[in-house]
């Protein structure tokens, strides 16, 4: 059962009823356009949707899934609260509910190295452990206050519900993430733990400073990717440990720093291994590296998924031997500690967001003048990375005209974070011997070939 809804409180309530009832959720992003949530619907098979009135024509004007799925419109399934009050669930009849930890609760969707997303299965135990396993990390107790701006389509907002359940912690949920207002709600809702990643720190510290930043209950913030150059300076503004913690949707909560070790500030490191779980680096033959040498990380441990929904070859490659194959470059340092150096995978990570390059060339690649496309990141002072369209288009003409008619149709058919701030284009593109396009040759290859050049500006800022 797919569920598109808005960032409140109707989101985890439909949630847990999905998944206690027996059914499988799969959740759908809200800035999803007709080319993601095509996607999605044919790939799980989904066979009725929760979501809102202004987001059912999404899936109304889809041709010929509309048929097929059922919508549910949230409103329609809770009772009004009356002032002051709870709101309560209308009677949907008898619901079988579930016994077995081992039972699927999601599909997942996630961007993987190549082609369109990939569907994670993750189960109630998956859920339960995950829960378990942050709240250790955040040291949460039932006096702990959560706030969130993470949307719950991705697994954080879930496995903060999941997490405050089972600590019996109060989870504070905002609609979305605003850099100006943050703090403010910080301090209005008295929150004590908070959980960033991708660009929020930046936009955060973009903000400008006030006497009343130290003014907050919050004792811990954990983040994924905290920028190495400003870790002493958020932990000092907001006056509150920053640690960093490091997991995938496909293995769940895998290495973070411990609250009470400093010496991850402003180093860079991603911390140790979490408890009941273990990471190793691996070189290209398999053979673990030696500290201080780059390689794969490979992690095991009790919030792996069971597998790519309908992709054995992917399941297969991903998982061996109950280690789980991440794609990240990393580093173990003498002192065990390990260091994200970089990652192996084709896709582009802004903001936070993970960007599947195949996903993007294939919508631009149905444009009637492209000849053949390479999406490739490009280092961006905000986000971290932009994503970048090179088009090889022969000798075309129009250009501008053209590259319009790139933003409008990749607009029209993806999330907006997945829309190419830069488009490019190139009388022939860079190829191996083989003839495949050699993505790593595009920054230093010009020859005359490239064409023109266009920045379309920032767009789907998280910041209000």
């Amino acid at each position: 059962m797919g569920i598109c809804l808005p960032n409140d409180i109707s989101w985890p309530l439909v949630w847990l009823s999905v998944v206690s009832g027996g059914y499988v959720a799969v959740p759908i992003n809200r800035s999803y356009q007709a080319a993601d949530i095509g996607h999605i619907l044919d790939d799980a098979q989904i066979g009725a949707v929760v979501t809102s009135s202004d987001s059912a024509h999404k899936f109304t004007d889809l041709h010929p899934r509309d048929e097929q799925v059922r919508l549910l419109m949230a409103d329609e399934l809770f009772e009004p609260a009356a002032p002051g009050g709870d709101t309560e669930p209308r009677d949907l009849g008898e619901l079988d509910t579930v016994s077995e930890d081992s039972a699927l609760a999601n599909l997942q969707f996630t961007s993987g190295t190549s082609g369109l997303p990939k569907a994670c299965m993750l189960t109630h135990s998956y859920w339960l452990k995950l829960g378990v396993a942050m709240g250790r990390c955040f040291e949460l107790t039932h006096e702990d206050r959560v706030l969130t701006a993470q949307p719950f389509s991705y697994i954080d907002g879930q496995w903060e519900a999941a997490m405050c359940l089972e600590y019996g912690a109060t989870l504070i949920v905002l609609p979305r993430f605003s850099a100006s207002t943050f703090w403010a709600d910080v301090r209005r809702y008295r929150a004590t733990v908070l959980y960033v990643l991708g660009s929020m720190p930046q936009l955060l510290f973009q903000q400008p400073a006030t006497e009343t930043d130290r003014d907050n209950d919050v004792r811990l913030v954990l983040c994924s990717a905290i920028p190495v150059a400003l870790h002493r300076k958020l932990e000092s503004r907001w006056d509150a440990p920053w640690r960093e913690v490091y997991g995938l949707t496909e293995s769940g909560l895998n290495i973070t720093a411990p609250i009470d070790d400093a010496r991850s500030v402003g180093q860079g490191y991603i911390g140790l291994p979490a408890p009941n779980c273990e990471a190793r680096i691996v070189d290209p033959s398999g053979r673990d590296a030696a500290p201080g040498e780059p390689g794969e990380l490979l992690v095991r441990g009790p919030t792996l998924m069971t597998g790519y929904w309908r992709r054995p070859e992917a399941t297969a490659a991903a998982l061996k031997d109950g280690w789980f194959h991440t794609g990240d470059l990393c580093v173990r340092e003498e002192n065990g500690w390990f260091r994200l150096v970089g990652r192996l995978k084709d896709m582009v990570r802004r903001g936070g967001e993970n960007i599947a390059a195949a996903e993007v060339e294939a919508v631009i690649c149905e444009l009637p003048f492209v000849r053949a496309c390479a999406v490739v990141g490009v280092a961006d002072e905000l986000f971290g990375e932009e994503v970048m369209a090179c088009i090889e288009v022969g000798d075309a003409e129009a250009l501008p005209s053209l590259a319009r008619e790139v933003e409008q149709h990749t607009r029209r058919q993806l999330a907006i974070f997945k829309v190419p701030r830069y488009v490019e284009f190139w009388r022939s593109l860079p190829r191996t011997p083989s003839e495949r396009i050699a993505k790593t040759k595009i920054a230093d290859y010009d020859h005359g070939e490239r064409l023109l050049a266009v920045d379309f500006g920032q767009r789907g800022k998280k910041a209000r």
